[in-house]
């Protein structure tokens, strides 16, 4: 099973190389935020509004095992993955870019249609 991370590009490669990531939120939330494929645009359009330089990193979840819980912690009945541990570098199966129009609208790849 795929769940799935939005981040930017420069974050990614920057700690690519230490084969470790986390989210700057990380150390305050204690875990990263993911989606599941129909989540994706969800999540882009609410809390990614016109912002460039994001891509979207598919994540194998089967080797990160109980560290990953689907729970809604705010309140609704809707779940989405988490993952409560940092991600290794190895379990992004695939990285996609999420381009931004110049009306500050994503276009997404076709597996989030």
């Amino acid at each position: 099973m795929y769940i799935y991370h939005i981040t930017t590009r420069s974050r990614w490669e920057n700690l690519k190389p230490n084969g470790v990531y986390t989210p700057e939120a990380y150390l305050n939330d204690g875990f990263i935020h993911c989606s599941t494929v129909s989540q994706v645009r969800q999540v882009a359009n609410k809390f990614y509004c016109g912002q460039p330089g994001l891509i979207i990193l598919e994540i194998d979840a089967e080797p990160l095992g109980k560290s990953v819980v689907f729970e809604n912690l705010e309140g609704g009945s809707e779940l989405f993955p988490h993952i409560y541990a940092p991600l290794p570098t190895e379990a992004a199966h695939q990285v996609y870019d999420l381009i931004l129009e110049s009306d500050l609208s994503f276009i997404f790849p076709k597996l989030f249609a």
